[in-house]
């Protein structure tokens, strides 16, 4: 028996070694063709930018070509269910955002699972949302938007980068969380929800900073607060939600980088290392800055607990809202 037992041991601790090795073998010959970074969204917002970002640092340290590849569409599940369905080999990947986190909500028929079908590799950055008004706008703090909201029901139009977008969530977040009734107004993207607001169109966005921070430093848009717990070196000036008297207000947005389910483990931790290394440079914290952005760059473990706290979190706010997305 005891002889049985040493060989079982034996034969694990030798397929321990094995699986190991192939690890090893996968991270010493990856990339071995170009890969591919898909964002799910359009060019030219947050998302893009850092996948562009990473894609020149990763083609310059691992001397191979990595393209972005954008597919947006259907509230970025287009481009995330073609990730989902890509070889885990490593050669295809995908930068998103806090909508990864929204969809298993949103959608009831999505047909991949945002846990079972991808390996996450580091979150890269954070931005928050910031509140924003015309300068000319009465309310001068969430109080008295708050305030002003509730004196007439509905007719605080807030504009949105879409259904099911992190702007529209973070709205309707609000509405929630402060008893008030305002209106939703979806657009095509964050700039024209920014432009929105400035034209009179709208009376207020929930945008994320990085699409926005130009606005606010030209004084076109005035911000009243940040979704954050931790007020933004973007605009320390700007009190957080929290600080506003809305202890409970929290809209965390996020970019990261995650893999097909199955890409071997080495090749994860390749990625994720070099994301730590780069972020922490004085280069990429300053670019990061220049949007708004916080550089994360954590470990997958990490990113995994994160996503998975964020849907657990976001999927009881979103059926309570009411919001659903065919």
């Amino acid at each position: 028996m005891h002889i049985m037992q040493r060989f079982a041991g034996v034969l694990m601790a030798a397929a321990a070694l094995g699986l190991v090795a192939a690890n090893d073998a996968a991270a010493q010959k990856w990339p071995d063709k170009p890969v591919r970074i898909v964002t799910p969204f359009a060019p030219g917002g947050g998302t893009d930018v850092f996948a562009r970002l990473l894609a020149q640092r990763f083609s310059e340290v691992f001397g191979q070509q990595f393209i972005v590849d954008n597919r947006p569409g259907a509230g970025s599940t287009t481009g995330t269910e073609f990730v989902a369905r890509s070889p885990a080999d490593g050669h295809t990947l995908i930068m998103t955002s806090a909508s990864f986190t929204f969809n298993p909500g949103l959608y009831p028929k999505l047909r991949y699972d945002s846990l079972k079908d991808f390996a996450p590799v580091s979150q890269v950055v954070k931005v928050p949302h910031v509140v924003l008004v015309l300068p000319s706008f009465p309310a001068k703090n969430l109080q008295d938007l708050v305030r002003l909201a509730r004196s007439k029901p509905g007719d605080v139009l807030y504009a949105s980068s879409g259904p099911g977008s992190a702007l529209h969530l973070a709205g309707a977040l609000f509405a929630l969380q402060t008893k008030t009734q305002l209106t939703h107004i979806p657009y095509k993207g964050g700039p024209a929800a920014a432009t929105a607001v400035m034209s009179g169109e709208a009376t207020v966005s929930f945008s994320t900073i990085e699409t926005v921070l130009s606005l606010i430093q030209a004084k076109r848009l005035r911000p009243l607060a940040v979704s954050t717990r931790e007020r933004s070196p973007a605009v320390p000036d700007v009190p957080t939600a929290m600080e506003s008297g809305f202890k409970d207000y929290e809209v965390i947005g996020w970019f990261g980088l995650l893999a097909p389910a199955g890409t071997p483990p080495a090749v994860i931790e390749t990625l994720s290392g070099e994301i730590a290394r780069y972020m922490a440079t004085p280069a990429a914290r300053d670019r990061a800055a220049q949007d708004g952005a916080t550089p994360v760059g954590n470990k997958p473990a990490e990113f995994e607990r994160f996503l998975r706290s964020e849907i657990a979190r976001w999927t009881p706010i979103i059926q309570n809202a009411g919001i659903k997305i065919e």
